[in-house]
């Protein structure tokens, strides 16, 4: 499901750098389609610039002030934005790649995106540069304009911050996988009880319909209610074909729904130990556009 229009091009100069690049856009943003806007903003600059002694390190600071630059403008739509906001969903993360053997190097976690989101955009870019993307301190100094000890303390800030709020990533592939099938399976019984016991007593379900779509205005919170909410949107759909496809969303299994033959939702959950921490569904039909196939656009 990746868009071959982010495969490496013949010839292309940004070939051996677009999945740094783009990762380290959509991880500033959440946003696929901004963050392909950003790296094609930056090839346009460096085709544009000249006597550019190391390409990487020129595109990585065009790309981390392009997305600040454009954090600040994402603030005032996030004001008006209807419903809790999610990140846009991923399939193809290997495009997204840090290319660094960092701790945080293959995640891409709802759960991560969202700790991030509640930095401010310099925290935000220190510590991904850092501790994602595995730059120096040196170099973070000058693509932020910052001294090196003010990046030290906005990333020391940010990763202390994305501890306490990133649920710790316990569960394995095949614990996942086992999870997210029984929380399917008790949705589809109708057994609010057995639903319940799938999740931990402060669960939260947040659902992303930016105004497009009918979604929950806040997020829910506690196992009952959550439960509740789930076996109630399953029984209106009476009389449409429901299909539901797995996929790895974000880096984990998750699911992509669909509604009489059209894309409706992607579900994807948080695991802490043996039971699911969290829920994210985005119905926003714009952050789903980029996981239809190219003549569905």
């Amino acid at each position: 499901m990746s868009m071959s229009s982010n495969r490496p091009l013949e010839g292309d100069p940004l070939a051996p750098h677009r999945g740094r690049l783009l990762g380290l856009a959509y991880r500033m943003l959440g946003s696929r389609s901004d963050a392909e806007d950003i790296v094609q903003d930056a090839y346009l600059r460096f085709a544009g610039a000249h006597d550019v002694h190391n390409p990487e390190a020129f595109l990585v600071t065009i790309v981390t002030r392009l997305c600040l630059d454009r954090l600040k403008s994402a603030k005032a739509r996030r004001e008006v934005y209807v419903g809790p906001w999610l990140p846009e969903p991923v399939c193809d993360t290997e495009g997204l790649s840090p290319d660094a053997a960092t701790e945080l190097a293959d995640d891409l976690s709802f759960a991560l995106l969202l700790a991030l989101d509640r930095l401010s955009p310099m925290e935000r870019a220190a510590f991904l540069l850092h501790d994602v993307f595995d730059t120096p301190f040196s170099e973070i100094a000058a693509m932020l304009d910052r001294s090196e000890a003010a990046c030290r303390q906005l990333a020391t800030r940010a990763r202390r911050a994305v501890r306490d709020q990133r649920p710790a990533p316990a569960a394995t592939p095949d614990n996942h996988a086992r999870l997210l099938m029984a929380f399917g399976e008790a949705v589809t019984s109708g057994n609010v009880a057995r639903l319940a016991e799938l999740l931990r007593e402060d669960a939260v379900a947040i659902t992303d319909g930016g105004g497009r779509k009918t979604a929950a205005r806040n997020p829910i919170h506690g196992a009952d209610k959550i439960a509740r909410f789930f076996i109630g949107l399953a029984a209106k759909n009476p009389g449409h074909e429901l299909r539901v496809e797995p996929a790895v969303i974000n880096g984990a299994i998750g699911a992509l729904f669909y509604v009489d033959g059209e894309l409706d939702h992607t579900l994807s959950v948080a695991i802490d130990g043996e039971r699911i921490a969290a829920i994210y569904i985005v119905r926003n039909p714009d952050k789903l556009r980029h996981l239809l196939p190219a003549s569905r656009h």
